[in-house]
């Protein structure tokens, strides 16, 4: 490890757990690049398909802790 990440990690350990997260936020967003609008649009769509789905009694919904219980039980499996 090169002197200059050695000291940019001394300096990001000596940060509070908010100032961490914010950075590690700021970073991979930089990573990711810029957000590709097509699929903001497709997600928007599909949630208004599923409620309407809902709405219109073709599907019913499961609560929450009914799908992790079942996750639960199938990791064990």
């Amino acid at each position: 490890m090169s002197n200059t990440i050695a000291e940019i990690e001394t300096k990001v350990r000596a940060l509070s757990p908010d100032e961490k997260a914010d950075l590690i936020r700021s970073l991979i967003a930089e990573l990711d690049g810029p957000p590709d609008a097509d699929v903001e649009a497709a997600w928007l769509e599909e949630a208004r398909r599923r409620h309407r789905e809902i709405v219109e009694g073709k599907v019913h919904p499961v609560p929450g802790e009914r799908v992790f219980a079942n996750l639960r039980a199938r990791l064990k499996r």
